[in-house]
């Protein structure tokens, strides 16, 4: 039985003013930096192995919870946030205004949101073809998995058995440096919170 601990980074000042961040590598703040230091504390030192994106905010949120485990930070760029394109570092409204066709299309559910974005299809796979990885590589350890909102929503619409292509609107956003426990048997991940 494996179970993955998976985490999304800690705040950072595009997260704090609204700013659609998903593959543009923001950093933590202090705030960020001071919620990471508060999981190290939390976390029970129960921890095999620890996974996190590529994107500084999620690495440096990583590294100070790994320094506290005493572990190394395994980088998977399979972890990154979706990619929201033209849309990254503009807030909602900013982007209400300036891609109002897009939007509007996105809020109805129809297309990925900016026309450079990365397709849900594509974001959803490489997830996945992580997790399968990690559930493969690690039987009966404890994985902690630092990553964004987005990648751990697709995560959570799997063990929920939800189409995340289809229906990520339904699966909740994710607070920053947030844990959700999940265990692994027989091939599906239920939720131990």
């Amino acid at each position: 039985m494996t179970t993955l601990l998976l985490v999304r980074h800690g705040e950072t000042d595009w997260n704090r003013d609204g700013r659609w961040q998903g593959g543009s590598d923001t950093r933590l703040n202090d705030l960020g930096r001071e919620q990471a230091r508060a999981l190290a504390d939390e976390l029970d030192g129960n921890i095999d192995v620890v996974y996190s994106s590529d994107l500084a905010r999620a690495r440096e949120t990583a590294d100070i919870v790994a320094a506290k485990l005493q572990l190394e930070v395994r980088v998977d760029p399979r972890l990154r946030e979706r990619s929201f394109g033209s849309w990254e570092g503009l807030t909602t409204l900013e982007i209400e205004e300036r891609f109002a066709d897009s939007h509007r299309r996105w809020q109805a559910g129809e297309g990925a949101g900016a026309d450079d974005a990365e397709a849900f299809e594509d974001f959803s796979a490489r997830v996945n073809d992580f997790l399968a990885d990690v559930l493969r590589l690690h039987p009966g350890e404890n994985v902690l998995v630092i990553s964004h909102g987005g990648s751990i929503r697709v995560i959570h619409a799997l063990a929920a058995g939800v189409d995340y292509v289809r229906d990520h609107r339904l699966i909740p956003g994710v607070p920053n440096c947030a844990v959700a426990r999940y265990v692994a048997r027989d091939g599906k991940l239920a939720p131990l919170d």
